[in-house]
């Protein structure tokens, strides 16, 4: 069982220390580095230790970094690997998507991940397991109904409910209910994890969605002005993060 935080978080992903720096000083507690093309883009492990050592010149040391290695890991062994590399390039949280495993194969490769990265990464690193809300994700593993057996099997220190596909026009409300999030908050919370969520979130849907509990609320196009593209492929603003945290519970 792992300690918590109770306060609540948001985080921002962003694509490097520019976006980074903007996303702390709009009040961000997490930047996430990662490439916003999907779901869980992965970056380089170069690009993660670039931000941590920006934000830290910047006098942002108490933001925490947060990566990914991707919505599906095809192997085991390289998975481990990939998770090893992101924990030792600087990131505290590591992320990792589970898309397309059952609930066994789950959590047999998540514990697989989480003991590899205790064991051998720098001490403190926290491991949340990326499971997808979409109609046709479901079909492998039923994030309300199984997450729990999927954190606690793996001893994960909680669980991200995520979207897969980023480019339909729907968000993880679109899919679920704050009903349900709040629901397995609790089961979670009970078992001392923390749950995560992420999917095209809107600046209106966040009072409803703070609301479930939950620990972290991700955010990448709600945190963007159109400079370079729509969306998620716009660039990070620290005005409109600063709107965003403004949501936050205190």
């Amino acid at each position: 069982m792992r300690s918590m935080n109770c306060k609540q978080r948001l985080l921002v992903s962003v694509r490097g220390p520019v976006e980074a720096v903007a996303a702390a000083q709009g009040g961000a507690q997490i930047a996430d580095v990662e490439y916003p093309a999907s779901a869980l883009g992965t970056p380089y492990p170069l690009n993660i230790r670039a931000v941590r050592n920006r934000l830290d010149r910047a006098g942002y040391r108490r933001i925490l970094v947060s990566t990914n290695i991707g919505e599906v890991q095809p192997v085991r062994a390289s998975a481990c690997q990939a998770a090893l590399g992101v924990a030792c390039s600087g990131a505290d949280l590591i992320k990792f998507g589970l898309a397309e495993q059952s609930l066994e194969a789950a959590v047999y490769l998540a514990d697989s991940i989480v003991r590899t990265v205790r064991k051998l990464a720098p001490g403190g690193k926290r491991l949340y397991p990326a499971i997808f809300v979409d109609t046709d994700m479901c079909r492998f593993l039923k994030p309300f109904e199984q997450g729990f057996e999927l954190a606690k099997g793996s001893n994960a220190d909680g669980i991200l409910i995520d979207t897969f596909n980023k480019l339909v026009g729907k968000g993880l409300l679109d899919y679920c209910t704050s009903g349900q999030i709040a629901g397995f908050v609790h089961a979670m919370h009970k078992d001392r994890r923390e749950v995560w969520i992420a999917g095209s979130v809107s600046l209106g849907e966040l009072p409803e969605l703070w609301a479930t509990g939950v620990d972290v609320i991700c955010v990448r196009g709600a945190a963007c002005a159109p400079k370079q593209g729509k969306g998620r492929f716009g660039e990070v603003s620290s005005e409109i993060v600063r709107e965003l945290v403004g949501t936050v519970p205190r």
